[in-house]
């Protein structure tokens, strides 16, 4: 797991590093090359100060250059021959041509000055190590201060770090000290510029943690209310049954408690589906749906339901339209919309189902000629247990909200208007294009 201080104080250190390296390195080119500079003057007074004597034979005074063995003095005659050599021969550099040069030693490079003066040739050489030691001491003068203050640096950034990160620790245990049922709002007071986002995110996730539990709690209390009108219905008919004394009477209270049953079970399998669609992922199991042949399969599922009732439930022709959608979630949101106008169509009525382009997007649409919603009435339908005004009519008040569910889930909305021929009840569902 990735810690914030351990990303801030590994660069920092680093940094402070590669800074301290940069200032010796630095340093210790700049020294170099004022060291160099220096000494070349050094090295010309020294042949000047040599050249204005008689050159056979260099005063002692001379002879050890700068007193410490760094500066070798060499003299050539006219004929080439060294007539003065101020150190050992195995440690002087080589001839070199009059001005400055960089020639090779025993010992490694050397710096000569070289000077043609009464028909002699005066050299003073100086080993280059001796200028890059110089060089090296005043980097480590320079930067020692700087190693020194490295660790009490590192210091102060590694507490900088843990107070600025001291707001996150308060808010993880301000957090963290709540019970499961403690969902009001942190204090947005008193918190970093910084941590402010994360607080009203947090809030705002809190919030809808709220809403979600108490919309989970009003569902139960509302499941549990509905499940026990029909299952005490389905109980006292079992009881009627169960006393009955004749065929006639035992066959009609059979048929009661066949048809509590069925009611008990379509409101028990509406309550599941919309429980699942209300903790599904939002995009889970999307795929390439053909709406038309979806609208196809319901209407032949549910003719049976529409030839009972005499009603005319038709197909008209209807554009090939594909959407991104839940295949499963997409046939029960068709079920809810063609079974409700079923049902609440008279006999002898006429609904149509059928896929169209609202706006260029696709849509589908469920139309029938029944009693259809009052305009007043019509804002409440995808509540939860909210049934229209034709309470006589078998239903639990869960078939919209469910098509309402699953139209959010698939990013599409949900529209009532007029049915057909100006009456009754018309559903359109509008994808995203």
């Amino acid at each position: 797991m990735k810690s914030i201080r351990r990303a801030l104080l590994v660069p920092l250190a680093l940094g402070l590093a590669l800074a301290i390296v940069a200032a010796a390195v630095g340093t210790y080119l700049f020294a170099r090359v004022e060291a160099n500079a220096l000494f070349d003057v050094q090295l010309q007074q020294m042949a000047a100060s040599i050249t204005g004597m008689p050159l056979a034979a260099p005063p002692t005074a001379l002879s050890g250059g700068d007193g410490d063995g760094t500066l070798v003095v060499q003299v050539w005659n006219r004929d080439g021959v060294r007539v003065y050599q101020s150190k050992d021969e195995a440690e002087a550099p080589a001839q070199a041509a009059p001005g400055f040069a960089t020639v090779a030693g025993r010992d490694g490079p050397w710096r000569v000055f070289s000077v043609l003066a009464k028909g002699q040739l005066v050299q003073v050489g100086q080993p280059m190590r001796v200028r890059n030691e110089l060089a090296a001491q005043m980097a480590l003068r320079t930067t020692l201060p700087l190693l020194i203050a490295a660790p009490l640096i590192a210091l102060l950034v590694w507490f900088a770090i843990r107070r600025g990160l001291l707001p996150l620790d308060q808010l993880a245990g301000a957090v963290g000290r709540r019970g499961e049922h403690e969902l009001a709002s942190v204090p947005t007071s008193g918190w970093p510029r910084e941590v402010e986002p994360l607080v009203d995110a947090l809030n705002g996730l809190l919030a809808r943690l709220q809403a979600a539990l108490g919309a989970q709690r009003a569902f139960v209390a509302d499941a549990a209310h509905a499940l026990r009108t029909p299952l005490a219905a389905v109980h006292l008919q079992a009881q009627i049954a169960e006393r009955a004394t004749g065929e006639t009477e035992r066959a009609s209270a059979l048929e009661a408690l066949k048809a509590g049953l069925d009611r008990a079970t379509r409101l028990s399998s509406q309550l599941l589906t919309l429980a699942r669609e209300e903790h599904v992922d939002p995009q889970r199991g999307f795929a390439a749906v053909d709406l038309a042949a979806a609208v196809r399969d319901v209407v032949r599922e549910l003719a049976p339901l529409a030839a009972a009732k005499d009603i005319d439930l038709g197909v008209p022709d209807s554009e090939s339209l594909t959407v991104p959608a839940d295949a499963a979630a997409l046939e029960t949101l068709l079920t809810n919309l063609v079974d409700n106008a079923i049902r609440y169509t008279p006999r002898g009525g006429r609904v149509d189902v059928l896929t169209e382009r609202r706006d260029g997007a696709p849509a589908l649409a469920v139309r029938d000629n029944g009693p259809g919603i009052p305009i007043a009435g019509r804002a409440r339908v995808f509540e939860r247990f909210v049934r229209g005004a034709q309470a006589d009519i078998p239903g639990s008040g869960l078939g919209l909200a469910i098509v309402k569910r699953i139209a959010d889930r698939h990013g599409a909305t949900v529209t009532l208007e007029d049915g057909l021929d100006g009456t009754g009840l018309g559903i359109v569902v509008r994808f995203p294009r």
